[in-house]
């Protein structure tokens, strides 16, 4: 099951539920084309993956959540493990790392377009 979280306090209560577990959130509108083509996907994942916990964020509805988590384009999937973000999935090609202050940040993983295998892996691999 895919919940719909519409703002900040659902969002952080859809992370608190889901604890030690892996949580995975779709940031997508309706009115996208890859979007609407991974719907399906997503929520096929959910059904099958009833350990892992599913959610979708629309970004017209919740502008503020989608700037708040940096989503710069849709569809984008971001994974959190203990309410912490785990690796970002994005349609946005990212060839070098971030540098904060000098140190390099974790890796932050990004995908061009909705890439259902990739995204499948990577829950197998966070799972």
């Amino acid at each position: 099951m895919v919940q719909i979280i519409k703002d900040m306090n659902e969002f952080k209560t859809f992370l608190t539920a889901a604890g030690h577990k892996l949580a995975v959130v779709e940031f997508s509108s309706k009115q996208c084309g890859p979007c609407k083509r991974m719907v399906p996907v997503f929520h096929a994942m959910s059904v099958k993956y009833q350990n892992v916990f599913f959610a979708n964020v629309d970004v017209n509805n919740s502008p503020e959540l989608a700037e708040t988590c940096h989503i710069k384009t849709i569809p984008t999937f971001q994974m959190f493990k203990k309410s912490q973000k785990v690796t970002l999935f994005s349609r946005i090609k990212r060839k070098i790392c971030c540098y904060r202050s000098g140190f390099m940040s974790n890796l932050i993983f990004e995908f061009c377009g909705a890439d259902a295998k990739k995204l499948e892996a990577k829950i197998q691999e966070l799972m």
